[in-house]
């Protein structure tokens, strides 16, 4: 039965920047199909997190860590952890990102170099570590939290446009690598979302204004449109499907 190729049970997915917004939503997602969890955020509580909680009470289990996507060592200490207290997963969703906002001609060095680090150095070294590990095994989902901006060169963001235009590079990249040993790449580049990423053009009633004008779907999304799609990517129904990029807009790019 078709709705059978969407189930996950059995399955263990690393989901980075689980707390909130869309990689909250996205956790949830994949713990309601059936997959435990290995969270992981900058500032994630160790026990009793609102994430942790509701895959829980999900019956799933939740493994919570945190990581500064900013500081190699960290990130290496983190993936030394998963490998030594985690069998390899079976989904890993590079949902972790940040933007930071300077006019091009003024964006500093420390801007630039935070920005991708985070959004673009890091999850490729996530991806080649626990990609080696499902190459070997002969099967494995990556997911990529992509952007608009992975088509569009943004304002007042040069960094962020720049890591996100990367990322959909990168997924292709690896695609081209690994489909053939058993592992799927793909990403996700949300549309104009509801999440504190955004709250600064919300709050501009200018460019709200002019961008729920351009959505077809005459709203901004919300971080619940992510959970059909990344359920989809990471379980079997999308087996043949590999190096794309999901637009989740409101028809933004169809514009």
């Amino acid at each position: 039965m078709v709705l059978d190729t969407f189930k996950l049970e059995g399955k263990l997915a690393l989901v980075t920047g689980c707390k909130r917004g869309i990689g909250y939503a996205m956790a949830l997602a994949l713990a309601e199909a059936g997959a435990d969890i290995i969270g992981v955020s900058a500032s994630l509580e160790s026990a009793g997190s609102e994430i942790g909680n509701a895959v829980e009470a999900l019956g799933q289990k939740f493994y919570a860590y945190s990581c500064d996507f900013g500081d190699r060592g960290d990130l290496y200490t983190f993936i030394g952890k998963v490998r030594e207290n985690h069998p390899v997963p079976d989904i890993l969703v590079n949902n972790a990102g940040t933007i930071l906002r300077q006019p091009a001609a003024d964006h500093s060095d420390d801007y630039w170099d935070k920005v991708i680090e985070v959004n673009l150095n890091a999850q490729f070294i996530l991806s080649r570590e626990m990609g080696r590990s499902m190459i070997a095994r002969g099967s494995g989902k990556i997911i990529f939290t992509a952007s608009l901006l992975t088509f569009q060169g943004g304002i007042t963001v040069p960094g962020y446009a720049a890591s996100k235009g990367a990322i959909g590079q990168l997924t292709m990249a690896l695609s081209n690598e690994w489909a053939g040993k058993g592992v799927q790449v793909n990403a996700i580049a949300p549309g104009y979302i509801a999440t504190d990423n955004t709250a600064a053009l919300r709050s501009d009633a200018h460019r709200n204004e002019a961008i729920l004008a351009r959505i077809p779907a005459g709203r901004w999304g919300n971080p619940e449109d992510f959970k059909g799609p990344v359920v989809f990517l990471a379980s079997a129904a999308s087996d043949y499907m590999s190096g794309a990029i999901l637009t989740i807009d409101g028809g933004w790019m169809g514009r």
